[in-house]
């Protein structure tokens, strides 16, 4: 706050963007509006659910203070009206038209990032028991992302673990090379879907996902993308999809074909942002 004000002097603008917002106070949000003719928050994360805690009351306190609000999930929606917001605008997440275009694979490639079935992702408390379920399901699972050693199952998944976060042409090459990509939802954060489920069919991979409505209206069930209700589903569907390679690729290519259709792209959804921001 104390380098704001030089950095704002003379300046003016259309709009100001916030992203996420948890440190943008009152007083914050006041400057910004003397050199901003319209404030707009974006929030990727579930700060109106109780997974961050104390984390988002600076968030929570101060939604009135934007012109407009926009949220990722159907019940922040009425949460954000009742804690002021006089606008609100709900859309689902997106992946991004350059970090997440298909790369052109290599057999060096090949050789260090295909697997059979991947989860590319943070260890959160639900994802050990379901991983290690899969595993003793025999499915010949890897594991890539942070924190998976603080697992009470970490002596089941270590050996399926292979690294921690990956980022840039890594995450692509990682998703591109797997047969399978499992996409898991965290329940604190209360998701009926993730950036997984965008970025995933974007970069040209298999979408294996929790069956959800937002899933099952992104993608046509067992056309674009494969869809469990347990732990045992989602190791039949990896089962299907690695006996039939012709039909796992049909999948995935009809996939990212349908992710295109659908504009599910930072710069659509940032476009229909903008232009509900700048609406009268």
């Amino acid at each position: 706050m104390r380098a704001l004000p030089a950095r704002l002097r003379d300046r003016h603008y259309d709009l100001c963007y916030v992203d996420c917002g948890d440190l943008v106070t009152a007083e914050v949000a006041q400057l910004l509006r003397r050199h901003a003719k319209r404030l707009v928050n974006y929030s990727i994360d579930d700060p109106l659910g109780g997974r961050d805690g104390a984390r988002s009351n600076v968030y929570r306190r101060n939604l009135s203070v934007y012109d407009l609000c926009v949220v990722m999930r159907a019940p922040n929606v009425e949460e954000a009206k009742r804690l002021g917001a006089a606008r609100v605008l709900r859309v689902y997440m997106s992946a991004d038209e350059v970090a997440h275009a298909p790369r052109a694979l290599t057999e060096a490639d090949h050789r260090e990032w295909d697997c059979d079935v991947l989860f590319l992702g943070t260890w959160f408390p639900e994802r050990g028991p379901f991983l290690r379920g899969l595993i003793d399901l025999g499915i010949n699972l890897t594991i890539r992302g942070a924190n998976w050693n603080k697992a009470p199952e970490w002596a089941s998944l270590r050996s399926h673990w292979k690294g921690g976060h990956v980022n840039g042409d890594e995450y692509a090459k990682a998703i591109q090379c797997a047969k399978v990509n499992i996409g898991l939802l965290s329940k604190g954060n209360r998701d009926e879907h993730t950036t997984r489920s965008l970025e995933i069919p974007a970069l040209g991979g298999l979408l294996c996902a929790e069956r959800t409505a937002e899933h099952q209206a992104m993608y046509d069930e067992g056309s674009e993308a494969l869809f469990w209700s347990s732990v045992e589903e989602c190791a039949e569907q990896c089962r299907f999809a690695l006996a039939d390679e012709q039909r796992r690729l049909a999948i995935a290519r009809a996939g990212h074909e349908r992710v295109r259709a659908n504009g599910h792209y930072n710069q659509v959804v940032l476009r229909g942002i903008l232009a509900e921001a700048m609406t009268e």
